[in-house]
């Protein structure tokens, strides 16, 4: 069930290339780190990946074949930024169970507490919505997550109960992760190889 990117190419409009000839893949419960300077593409690379982009040139393939365009899609991704990903007119027990329905271990394990599944988005803290965005990630069907500046934005505590989470969570399911972060330390400790990408 490999994730696989052959020479990828992305450019916005008629601009530059931000990135060609890209190679990556990702094999099921390995984590492997993506570095590099910012605005070189990284995002994007994760957005392709995800199939949120298309690119230009080359091809994304899901155990050997193009990712299905239906059902639950076997990439998630988690983005730095939890409000831009909820809805702010559904309450989180509408928005945690909007792709499917997650187990009672599985928010045991993130910390997310019964109550705040009745409250809006705008009553958590930023933490909190993340943990959201995390367990509704992390669906059976998931096979790859994308952590793009997952916990950057988080207190230290919080960065490390979410990571401990979803690390036990690979390891049971033998899930694929890729982490895009600056924090040098977290990559170190979190994954098996990183890849310098400098677009």
């Amino acid at each position: 069930m490999q994730l696989e990117a052959k020479d990828i190419g992305f450019r916005y409009d008629d601009g530059p290339w931000l990135f060609r000839g890209v190679n990556l893949s990702v094999e099921p419960g390995e984590v492997v780190g993506i570095t590099g300077p910012s605005g070189r593409g990284k995002t994007t690379l994760c957005r392709i990946l995800s199939s949120y982009e298309t690119p230009l040139e080359g091809t994304v393939t899901y155990n050997g074949a193009p990712i299905p365009k239906k059902g639950y899609h076997p990439v998630q991704m988690v983005l730095q930024h939890p409000e831009k990903a909820i809805n702010p007119r559904w309450k989180m027990h509408k928005i945690l169970h909007e792709g499917y329905h997650p187990d009672e271990e599985l928010l045991a394990l993130l910390g997310i507490e019964q109550e705040w599944l009745t409250r809006w988005p705008h009553e958590l803290s930023g933490g909190e919505m993340q943990r959201f965005c995390v367990a509704r990630a992390l669906g059976q069907n998931t096979r790859f997550l994308i952590a793009d500046e997952m916990t950057t934005m988080l207190d230290a505590i919080t960065q490390a109960q979410i990571w401990h989470a979803v690390s036990e969570i690979a390891k049971k399911r033998e899930m694929g992760i890729i982490v895009v972060t600056h924090e040098v330390k977290l990559m170190q400790r979190l994954c098996h190889r990183i890849i310098d990408f400098s677009g």
